[in-house]
Order: C-alpha cells, then sequence, then structure tokens
C-alpha cells in the first residue's frame, strides 16, 4: 500500500500548495459526511474544491457558474434529475468532464453510464474508493 501511495504522490504531485492554478473541482453528493470526506483527500492531494452540491438540478446550476475542471457526481442523487442525466448536460454544455461515483455497479447502471457519455471522457469510481484511486482517475481525467 505504501508503494502505491508514493506512485501516485509522484503522478498527483500531492499535497501540493494550493493556489489559483490548482485545478477546481465540483462534488455533487447528497451524503454530506462522504461530501466532506471527499473534499478532505481533494483538498490533501493539492485541488481546489469549488463547491458541494447535493442535486442534478444544483450540479448543472453550479457548473454553470464556476465552471469548474472536472465534476465527482454521484449517480443517486436528491431532486428529479439523477447524477446521469446531470452529468450528460454538463457535458453538453460546458465540455467539462464528469468522474462518476457509485455504490451501484450492476450491468444496467454501467450501461447507463456508458450510453451516456455522448464524447464525454467519464469514468466511474465505485464506492467506498480510496484517496489513490481518486487521485489516479482524477490526474488521468484532466490529463486528456
Amino acid at each position: 500500500m505504501v508503494g502505491y501511495k508514493i506512485a501516485c504522490g509522484l503522478f498527483c504531485l500531492r499535497r501540493q500548495k494550493m493556489n489559483s492554478q490548482n485545478p477546481k473541482i465540483l462534488i455533487v453528493e447528497d451524503e454530506n459526511i462522504i461530501a466532506l470526506d471527499i473534499r478532505s483527500m481533494l483538498e490533501d492531494l493539492g485541488y481546489l474544491v469549488s463547491g458541494i452540491v447535493s442535486s442534478g438540478e444544483e450540479s448543472i446550476q453550479r457548473a454553470s457558474k464556476i465552471k469548474p475542471d472536472l465534476v465527482l457526481m454521484d449517480i443517486k442523487l436528491k431532486g428529479s434529475i439523477d447524477g446521469l442525466k446531470a452529468g450528460e448536460e454538463i457535458y453538453k454544455q460546458f465540455q467539462i468532464p464528469i468522474v462518476y461515483l457509485t455504490a451501484y455497479s450492476d450491468k444496467a447502471t454501467i450501461k447507463r453510464i456508458i450510453s451516456r457519455r455522448n464524447g464525454n471522457p467519464s469514468i466511474v469510481i465505485n464506492k467506498p474508493f480510496d484517496e489513490g484511486e481518486l487521485c489516479t482517475v482524477i490526474s488521468s481525467t484532466l490529463a486528456h
């Protein structure tokens, strides 16, 4: 595990000093404790958290205002728009890459994610995940 974190640390430039040049990430998560845990991981990795919202509707509004570099999007959200629909709309309007977070990795959910990509280089992270996995996925998504 230590070797993995060291390798990831080199790849992600972990614990870099936060400044306005660091990538901005919008967290879309309806479970407050999970959202705060993700925020902590991102800040430890040197990313700027530009907001936390809990519904698909809020995510679209916030993305239009702050134009983050990446959105971490839970699939099951509060409100009438789920994470897949919200992510599709954010990518269509603003070309912001989406990383989906889900505790549901059944075939039907994965098929929905794949069918809604529409050019979005989206990736799925299964919950629970650790800082190293989050680091790797964000770095590779932002590199494309």
